[in-house]
Formats: structure tokens, C-alpha cells, sequence
């Protein structure tokens, strides 16, 4: 909840999932038609009553401590959720990124004052790990890893890990595949049938896209670009039903008709003015195909009120 009568909702699912036909910005539209998420869009007569003023999309890293990469190079470091230091079991991040920057920051100052300059600051990553936000986060590495064996089966290990041993296991649990892999071919499962949007509760992708105030400059390089364009039609669509249109949530991939075969051929098309830079789509592509780059002058979303 924030002040003047405004709330905040989001929609968090792991981008190991299995079923090519589930759609994350779906399932977020889904689930606010939960009766006990969406008494807090109505009125006291039950009647939905609240205005959409802005709308986001990101990927976050998931792994913890255990999935951490190299956090300083020469002239620079890496910081809060750009590094991963985001605490998954508790979903918040904000005050590992502000631990993160502060240590950074000294770190960086030690070495203006030693005369250093365009090294790595080592000082940093020493410091987090003699940090208090280094035994927290290593108190939940397994929540994120325990998962990978089911709902029930993570429900309980982090149950008792975090209540029975408060964060003092004597294991660790790893996983050694990319999310990508997790994705199985469409004859294993059936499509997903999702609630068309009512424009109140519910949107689609596209208005969703307007509000997040997405702008990229024209005559550009494009951002957006394929390894092989024939990879989508060739493998995508058959093997996975064409998963890009369902995992990006801006609606920036579509499959439509190659007009220059004919014949009933498809083409991947790629919106890349839509895109809201989740992502979501260089990591989930099951060929990885899929090459995103960062666009020219900052061009992207501008979001508002989040």
C-alpha cells in the first residue's frame, strides 16, 4: 500500500517452468481475479473500482549468494539486484542494495585516497562477506534451489530450515542447469486457456505497454536481433508452440503470416518498440537465439508512480 489511496502489486514466477503455453503476464492477470487480491480493487458494494496508472516488467536474480558472479572489475562495480543480492525468500532487496552501495562507496574512497585508480576494488567483496547482509543471505541460499524438487518438497525444507535450524544448515543445495533447459516440448502438456482481459481488473499486453511510457529511438540499431531468423519457425513453433509470444510480457514477439512464402508460412516478428527491457526473453528463449542488446541513448521504459 502507499499513500494517497494507491497500492502496488506484483507477480513473481520462476523462469524455470516446464509448460512452453504458460504466459507469466497471464498468470499475473489471473491471479488478481483471486477473491482475496481483488477485494483490494473494489468498492464497499464489490464492484471493482480502481485506474491502472503504470505497468513494469523485470526479470530479478533468483539465485542468491550461490549464484553471485565476479562484483568489481577494473573501474567499476556491481551493486544491490544488478549483482544479486536481492533476498529471495523475503522477496526484498532494497536494503542489500543499500549495504551494497555504501560498501562499494568506502571501498572506492579508500582507493581515491590511496591514489588508486581504474583497478578493481577488491576492499568491496572482502567487505560483504564480513557483512551482516552476507550471513543473512547465506541463512536463505537453499530457498530459491529447494524448488527444483516441487512445491510440497521446497515448502517444507524451507520451512525447516529457516524455523527448525534458523538459517544454520549444514548443507548446501545447487543447481546446475540454466532456465532455459526447463522448458519441455508442448506435446507434453495442453495450452493454457487464460480469461480474456475485461479492461478493469484484467489487461492485455499492449495497453499495459502504453502506460510504462516505452520509447526507443527510430533509425536505430535494432536492440532486438536473431542468431538464425529460420531458429523460430524451424524449432520454436513446433517443438515449443511458439513460447516468445507467451513469456515476453510487452508483446514485442509475435508469430504472423510470411507473406513472401506464402503457402500458410510463418514468420517470428519482432516489435522491439514494445520492448520494456525485462529480459525475460534472453534468458527463457529454449534455443537461445535470441540476442538482446542495450539500446541506443537509453531509449526504454519511463516508468511512473513505481
Amino acid at each position: 500500500h502507499a499513500e494517497d489511496n494507491k497500492i502496488y502489486c506484483g507477480y513473481v514466477i520462476g523462469l524455470n517452468y516446464a509448460n512452453p503455453y504458460l504466459s507469466p503476464f497471464e498468470e499475473f492477470q489471473r491471479w488478481k481475479t483471486h477473491p482475496r487480491i481483488k477485494w483490494h480493487f473494489t468498492d464497499n458494494a464489490g464492484k471493482v473500482n480502481a485506474k491502472r496508472l503504470s505497468y513494469g516488467a523485470r526479470a530479478i536474480t533468483a539465485g542468491g549468494v550461490l549464484a553471485l558472479p565476479k562484483t568489481v572489475f577494473p573501474g567499476g562495480a556491481l551493486v544491490g539486484c544488478d549483482a544479486g543480492y536481492l533476498n529471495v525468500g523475503r522477496i526484498k532487496g532494497s536494503h542489500a542494495a543499500m549495504k551494497t552501495g555504501a560498501l562499494a562507496g568506502e571501498a572506492a574512497v579508500d582507493a581515491v585516497l590511496a591514489g588508486r585508480q581504474g583497478d578493481e576494488l577488491t576492499a568491496y567483496p572482502e567487505a560483504f562477506e564480513a557483512s551482516w547482509l552476507a550471513r543473512e543471505l547465506n541463512k536463505d541460499r537453499n530457498f530459491k534451489n529447494w524448488f527444483k524438487k516441487g512445491l510440497t518438497v521446497g515448502t517444507v525444507m524451507n520451512g525447516f530450515e529457516q524455523y527448525a535450524l534458523r538459517g544454520h544448515m549444514p548443507w548446501t543445495v545447487h543447481r546446475s542447469q540454466p532456465d532455459h533447459v526447463q522448458l519441455r516440448p508442448a506435446s507434453q502438456f495442453k495450452p493454457i486457456d487464460y480469461p480474456k482481459p475485461d479492461g478493469q481488473l484484467t489487461f492485455d499486453r499492449l495497453s499495459s505497454v502504453f502506460i510504462s511510457n516505452t520509447n526507443h529511438e527510430e533509425n536505430q540499431p535494432a536492440h532486438l536481433t536473431l542468431k538464425d531468423a529460420t531458429v523460430p519457425v524451424r524449432i520454436n513453433l513446433p517443438q515449443y508452440a511458439g513460447p516468445e509470444g507467451r513469456y515476453c510480457p510487452a508483446g514485442v514477439y509475435e508469430f504472423v503470416p510470411d507473406e513472401a512464402q506464402g503457402g500458410g508460412a510463418m514468420r517470428l516478428q519482432i516489435n522491439a518498440q514494445n520492448c520494456v527491457h525485462c529480459k525475460t526473453c534472453d534468458i527463457k528463449d529454449p534455443t537461445q537465439n535470441i540476442v538482446w542488446v542495450t539500446p541506443e541513448g537509453g531509449g526504454g521504459p519511463n516508468y511512473s508512480e513505481m
